[in-house]
Order: C-alpha cells, then sequence, then structure tokens
C-alpha cells in the first residue's frame, strides 16, 4: 500500500494568504555553536500551509479544533480531479456522491505551490456548490490550496454553508502526485485548544 504525503512543507518561503501572519522559523539553540542541543522558534498563523478550519474560524462559539472527532478526519475519501476553473453545483453534479463522507478536490491549484508568490485565481468552490455536499452528507472536503472560497471574497458562503452543517475543511494540500479515486485519509491537526484551525501532517494510504 503506498503512501502520500499531500502536505505542503512549512518555510518562510511558503506562499501565506494574504493578511495572514508570515511564517518565521529561526533556530534558537545550535549543537554548531556549542549548545546542547539544536532548538528552533516558530512563528506562523494558525491557518498556514496545509491546515484544518474547525467551525470555530467562521462561526462563532462552534466547534474548535480540538474537539474535532477524529473519525471524522481518519477513513476513506474520494478524491475528485476538477478540471474547471471554479467548482460550482453544475460540475459536482457530474460525481456520484453517495457513498462518500469526505471529498478532496484535485485541481490546478496544485501545481501553483511551484509558483513564486501567491495565486490570485485558484479554482475555489462556489456557494452553491457548498450546498450541494451538505446536501448529500460530506462532512469533510479538502482543496489543493490555502482557501475553499474566492480569493477577495465578500461573504464567506462557502465556509459558512460548510462549517454550519459541522463539517470540516481541510486546505492547503498538493495532490499533484495523486490520481483521483479511492484512498484512506489520515489527517491530524495541531491539538490546539479553542483553536479557530491547525497545521496539519495530512497523508492518503492507497
Amino acid at each position: 500500500m503506498k503512501i502520500y504525503d499531500i502536505s505542503v512543507p512549512l518555510s518562510p518561503a511558503m506562499h501565506v494568504y494574504p493578511g495572514d501572519p508570515a511564517v518565521d522559523i529561526q533556530r534558537t539553540m545550535k549543537i554548531a555553536d556549542g549548545d546542547v542541543a539544536n532548538v528552533s522558534f516558530l512563528h506562523f498563523g494558525t491557518h498556514t500551509g496545509t491546515h484544518v478550519d474547525a467551525p470555530a474560524h467562521f462561526i462563532d462559539g462552534a466547534m474548535t479544533v480540538d474537539a474535532i472527532p477524529l473519525n471524522l478526519l481518519i477513513g476513506r475519501v474520494h478524491v475528485i480531479e476538477i478540471t474547471s476553473t471554479t467548482i460550482s453545483r453544475e460540475v459536482l453534479t457530474e460525481f456520484d456522491l453517495t457513498d462518500d463522507m469526505r471529498v478532496i478536490f484535485k485541481t490546478r491549484n496544485s501545481y501553483a505551490w511551484r509558483e513564486p508568490e501567491f495565486v490570485r485565481d485558484f479554482v475555489h468552490l462556489t456557494a452553491d456548490a457548498a450546498e450541494h455536499l451538505v446536501e448529500n452528507g460530506i462532512k469533510v472536503v479538502g482543496i489543493d490550496y490555502l482557501s475553499v472560497e474566492k480569493y477577495n471574497f465578500v461573504n464567506p458562503d462557502v465556509h459558512r454553508t460548510l462549517l454550519g452543517s459541522g463539517a470540516v475543511i481541510i486546505e492547503g494540500l498538493n495532490l499533484s502526485e495523486v490520481d483521483p479515486g479511492n484512498y484512506e485519509l489520515i489527517c491530524l491537526p495541531l491539538k490546539i485548544e479553542g483553536g479557530d484551525g491547525a497545521p496539519a501532517r495530512v497523508v492518503l494510504r492507497g
């Protein structure tokens, strides 16, 4: 069984959603300088790189990241390849979601990680697509860039629809080496008490 690491590495050079904290990683203790160990200081936002959005991200008082049941984040997942520039209800009706509880969308976004700067015209979900997923009982939605929502949105309708239904969102994936199909998902976000989200290591097995 092959294991696919679909997480992006954390580094100061990585893409960060505009307005989020920059990534700063500094070695504060160095064996090379005579210290007994290597120790680093990390500074970044909870929605940096590959990360999980808890309902509390857009809904005050909703479930926080440390309260997400792990059985949501571990189990069968359907990787769906989307070739259009927007994921709408119309696009999703082409796929049978009957047996799915978790879906991850592979798009051209996976190749945007190679660009030198943040890509603003990334593939995203529309509000009616989010409604379609909720109507089909989807509880985990993943996408291969830093948001399921259109860049520079006016209202976060996609997030509120998904998170308001109790679903969890995984953003910042890299699916460039993964074919569409069914896999086992293992997604473990940092257990941040009261967190609105958290970086995660996400792998697929299949």
